[in-house]
Protein backbone atom coordinates (compact mmCIF):
# COMPACT_ATOMS: atom_id res chain seq x y z
CA UNK A 1 0.00 0.00 0.00
CA UNK A 2 1.22 3.49 -0.80
CA UNK A 3 0.36 6.38 1.46
CA UNK A 4 1.42 9.97 1.83
CA UNK A 5 3.90 10.36 4.67
CA UNK A 6 2.73 12.35 7.70
CA UNK A 7 4.44 13.25 10.95
CA UNK A 8 3.01 10.02 12.37
CA UNK A 9 4.94 8.01 9.75
CA UNK A 10 8.37 9.57 10.22
CA UNK A 11 9.70 6.62 12.24
CA UNK A 12 9.27 4.42 9.17
CA UNK A 13 10.42 7.01 6.65
CA UNK A 14 13.55 8.41 8.33
CA UNK A 15 15.48 5.10 8.55
CA UNK A 16 14.87 4.53 4.83
CA UNK A 17 15.97 8.06 4.07
CA UNK A 18 19.20 7.62 6.05
CA UNK A 19 19.81 4.32 4.22
CA UNK A 20 19.65 6.23 0.92
CA UNK A 21 21.49 9.35 2.14
CA UNK A 22 23.68 8.41 5.15
CA UNK A 23 24.88 12.00 5.53
CA UNK A 24 21.30 13.22 6.02
CA UNK A 25 20.98 11.84 9.56
CA UNK A 26 22.29 15.05 11.11
CA UNK A 27 19.67 17.10 9.24
CA UNK A 28 16.66 14.85 9.88
CA UNK A 29 14.76 17.24 12.16
CA UNK A 30 15.09 20.11 9.68
CA UNK A 31 14.33 17.91 6.65
CA UNK A 32 11.29 16.44 8.37
CA UNK A 33 9.83 19.88 9.14
CA UNK A 34 10.47 21.27 5.66
CA UNK A 35 9.31 18.25 3.68
CA UNK A 36 6.22 17.42 5.67
CA UNK A 37 5.09 21.05 5.99
CA UNK A 38 5.09 21.97 2.28
CA UNK A 39 2.52 19.67 0.62
CA UNK A 40 1.97 22.13 -2.21
CA UNK A 41 5.53 21.70 -3.45
CA UNK A 42 6.90 18.52 -1.86
CA UNK A 43 5.51 15.03 -1.45
CA UNK A 44 6.81 12.02 0.47
CA UNK A 45 5.21 8.66 -0.27
CA UNK A 46 5.70 5.49 1.74
CA UNK A 47 5.14 1.95 0.55
CA UNK A 48 4.07 -0.13 3.55
CA UNK A 49 3.33 -3.82 3.88
CA UNK A 50 0.20 -5.32 5.44
CA UNK A 51 1.75 -4.91 8.91
CA UNK A 52 2.50 -1.21 8.39
CA UNK A 53 6.24 -1.70 7.93
CA UNK A 54 7.79 0.84 5.56
CA UNK A 55 9.48 -0.99 2.66
CA UNK A 56 10.26 1.98 0.45
CA UNK A 57 9.74 5.67 -0.11
CA UNK A 58 9.78 8.30 -2.80
CA UNK A 59 10.25 12.05 -2.39
CA UNK A 60 9.47 14.56 -5.09
CA UNK A 61 9.38 18.33 -5.34
CA UNK A 62 8.18 21.01 -7.68
CA UNK A 63 11.17 22.94 -9.01
CA UNK A 64 10.80 26.29 -10.71
CA UNK A 65 14.50 26.86 -11.33
CA UNK A 66 16.13 25.36 -14.42
CA UNK A 67 16.32 21.58 -14.28
CA UNK A 68 18.98 20.02 -16.52
CA UNK A 69 17.55 18.35 -19.58
CA UNK A 70 14.00 19.68 -19.25
CA UNK A 71 11.94 21.94 -21.50
CA UNK A 72 9.36 23.35 -19.11
CA UNK A 73 8.81 24.98 -15.74
CA UNK A 74 7.71 24.09 -13.19
CA UNK A 75 9.11 20.57 -13.26
CA UNK A 76 8.39 17.72 -10.90
CA UNK A 77 11.66 16.30 -9.62
CA UNK A 78 12.14 12.85 -8.12
CA UNK A 79 14.41 13.80 -5.22
CA UNK A 80 14.80 10.32 -3.83
CA UNK A 81 13.60 6.76 -4.30
CA UNK A 82 14.58 3.88 -2.06
CA UNK A 83 13.34 0.34 -1.51
CA UNK A 84 14.76 -1.93 1.20
CA UNK A 85 17.16 -4.44 -0.42
CA UNK A 86 15.07 -7.44 0.67
CA UNK A 87 11.98 -5.92 -0.99
CA UNK A 88 13.50 -4.99 -4.35
CA UNK A 89 12.45 -6.42 -7.72
CA UNK A 90 8.81 -6.63 -6.61
CA UNK A 91 7.52 -3.54 -8.43
CA UNK A 92 7.59 -1.25 -5.39
CA UNK A 93 9.74 1.43 -7.07
CA UNK A 94 7.51 1.31 -10.16
CA UNK A 95 4.38 1.83 -8.03
CA UNK A 96 5.97 4.69 -6.10
CA UNK A 97 7.07 6.46 -9.30
CA UNK A 98 3.60 5.98 -10.81
CA UNK A 99 2.10 7.74 -7.77
CA UNK A 100 4.71 10.51 -8.01
CA UNK A 101 3.85 10.92 -11.69
CA UNK A 102 0.15 11.21 -10.86
CA UNK A 103 0.92 13.84 -8.21
CA UNK A 104 3.11 15.74 -10.72
CA UNK A 105 0.30 15.77 -13.28
CA UNK A 106 -2.12 17.04 -10.61
CA UNK A 107 0.41 19.83 -9.96
CA UNK A 108 0.20 20.75 -13.69
CA UNK A 109 3.72 19.57 -14.49
CA UNK A 110 4.44 18.15 -17.93
CA UNK A 111 7.81 16.60 -17.07
CA UNK A 112 9.21 14.45 -14.28
CA UNK A 113 12.98 14.70 -13.90
CA UNK A 114 15.50 12.95 -11.68
CA UNK A 115 19.22 12.51 -11.28
CA UNK A 116 21.81 9.97 -10.18
CA UNK A 117 25.51 10.05 -9.46
CA UNK A 118 27.69 9.27 -12.48
CA UNK A 119 28.94 5.99 -11.02
CA UNK A 120 25.56 4.72 -9.76
CA UNK A 121 24.87 2.22 -12.54
CA UNK A 122 22.12 0.54 -10.55
CA UNK A 123 20.19 3.80 -10.34
CA UNK A 124 20.73 4.44 -14.06
CA UNK A 125 19.28 1.04 -14.89
CA UNK A 126 16.34 1.55 -12.54
CA UNK A 127 15.54 4.95 -14.05
CA UNK A 128 15.61 3.50 -17.56
CA UNK A 129 13.40 0.59 -16.51
CA UNK A 130 10.89 3.09 -15.10
CA UNK A 131 10.70 5.04 -18.38
CA UNK A 132 13.20 7.82 -17.77
CA UNK A 133 15.57 8.84 -20.57
CA UNK A 134 19.07 10.12 -19.87
CA UNK A 135 19.32 13.73 -21.05
CA UNK A 136 22.83 14.87 -20.12
CA UNK A 137 25.77 14.36 -17.78
CA UNK A 138 27.13 17.11 -15.59
CA UNK A 139 30.21 17.49 -13.44
CA UNK A 140 29.99 20.16 -10.75
CA UNK A 141 32.98 22.26 -9.73
CA UNK A 142 33.72 24.42 -6.69
CA UNK A 143 36.34 27.06 -6.09
CA UNK A 144 36.63 28.18 -2.46
CA UNK A 145 36.77 31.94 -1.92
CA UNK A 146 38.51 33.65 0.92
CA UNK A 147 36.24 34.13 3.89
CA UNK A 148 34.89 37.57 4.52
CA UNK A 149 35.69 38.68 8.04
CA UNK A 150 32.63 39.61 10.05
CA UNK A 151 32.72 42.79 12.08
Amino acid sequence: MIKRCTMLDHDGWLPLRVALWPDSSSKNAHDKRVILSAPERYVVLLFVDEHGNALGFAEASIRVDYVNGTNSSPVAFLEGLYVRPASRNQGIARQLVAEIQQWAEEMDCTELASDALLDNQGSHAMHQALGFTETERVVYFLKPLRAIAST
